[in-house]
């Protein structure tokens, strides 16, 4: 059967706005968010059956690394992510600018000193090998915790900026080694020390609260906060996640499960 031209153009327009209406309700009250394992990816499962409840699929999608849900969510894999502080995405996005922006302050995962050799800071022999953090954000972070530990003293005003080559006084004579920070858990077996993210302490089984040296306190800076991209900003469903993680379930959920391991920001 052949059609006329008037009706082929008529019946090609109905497919197409057929078709787009279908991938339009496929994909509505969906969102897809990256997250490293613990906490972020077991939080967000806890607040699954919350967003269900309000018509909103929650998909998760779970990364090992602090570089792939970054890159992800950019070229639009994603919706959001759960796993970083304001100053990893601030330094991440110097270097590769995705417009990512923060959406909610959701917990702090407190930065600590680890070690199977020592039970106190003092105690760590002279020459003493710490492993730190490879990445800029991080490695201040845990530069800004040995000084407040009393082990060094960076130069004035470095901040979140902080390098190794920034340390002013080292009385211990530390060497420091730079390793992805998924890594640093198992470097406990070869180093004096090690300060290792709470995210992959937990994911061995450390207990920051309970295990740790020595500790980053409540007024640390370095909030995981949950992103997007700025195109993204005023989604209602993203919206209705950002309330469901900083519930008063969420809350009383991760002071259950993690107590002094996980401190809520909200």
């Amino acid at each position: 059967m052949r059609f006329s031209a008037p009706l082929t153009g008529l019946l090609g327009t109905l497919l197409l706005t057929s078709t787009a209406l279908l991938t339009s309700t496929a994909a509505a009250g969906t969102l897809r968010v990256g997250a490293t394992p613990v906490p972020a990816g077991e939080l967000l499962t806890f607040v699954k059956p919350l967003l269900a409840r309000q018509g909103v699929t929650l998909v998760i999608r779970e990364f090992s690394d602090y570089v792939q849900p970054n890159v992800a969510l950019g070229e639009g894999a994603l919706d959001a992510n759960l796993f970083q502080h304001v100053p990893y995405l601030n330094a991440f996005q110097q270097n590769r600018p995705l417009n990512i922006v923060p959406v909610r302050r959701i917990y702090l995962p407190p930065l600590g000193l680890y070690s199977r050799r020592v039970t106190k800071v003092t105690d760590l022999r002279q020459g003493a090998t710490v492993a730190i953090p490879n990445d800029p954000s991080n490695g201040a972070r845990a530069l800004l915790l040995l000084e407040r530990a009393g082990l060094i003293r960076l130069k004035a005003g470095v901040g979140a900026r902080a390098a190794v080559t920034d340390i002013t006084s080292n009385v211990k004579r530390l060497k420091f080694r730079e390793l992805d920070a998924a890594q640093l858990p198992r470097s406990l077996a070869d180093v004096d020390a090690a300060i290792v993210n709470t995210n992959y302490a937990l994911e061995v089984g450390l207990s920051p609260d309970r295990d740790a040296i020595f500790l980053e306190g409540s007024s640390s800076p370095y909030v995981n906060v949950l992103a997007t991209t700025r195109d993204r900003v005023n989604n209602p469903d993203l919206a209705k996640l950002a309330a469901a993680l900083t519930s008063p379930e969420a809350k009383a959920w991760l002071l259950k499960k993690y107590g002094g391991s996980i401190i809520p920001a909200f």
